[in-house]
């Protein structure tokens, strides 16, 4: 087994339970974990016999672009797609992270991790 690390893809997002936070938006940073079996491509050295990181990454942006009130909501709908349109992951953990989120206080940030 081996594992494809995609850190800090960064997007500009409306997701939040607050009506402000859906109007003004944020900016979140998502890491994605992928453990896959990657000694054929190894071998190969072929695009088609490993996980497409491009394409999680397009995973990853279709489902940040749909509004959501929290973060469980979005990482769960990263796994499922991630799941559902790459062959050969044995598991995916999501760590998504909103920054200088409206907690009252100076805080870098709030994540939410999720494994599947």
């Amino acid at each position: 087994m081996a594992l494809i690390e995609i850190k800090n893809m960064e997007f500009y997002a409306f997701h939040g339970h607050f009506k402000e936070e859906q109007i003004v938006g944020n900016k979140f940073l998502i890491d994605l974990t992928i453990e896959a079996d990657l000694s054929k491509a190894s071998e190969t050295d072929r695009l088609e016999d490993t996980v497409d990181y491009q394409q999680a990454f397009r995973i990853v942006k279709e489902e940040m672009d749909k509004k959501s009130n929290l973060l469980e909501n979005i990482g769960k709908r990263i796994l499922d797609s991630i799941y559902a349109k790459l062959k050969g992951v044995k598991k995916a953990t999501v760590r998504i992270r909103k920054m200088n989120p409206p907690v009252g206080g100076h805080i870098n940030s709030v994540a939410v991790v999720m494994s599947r």
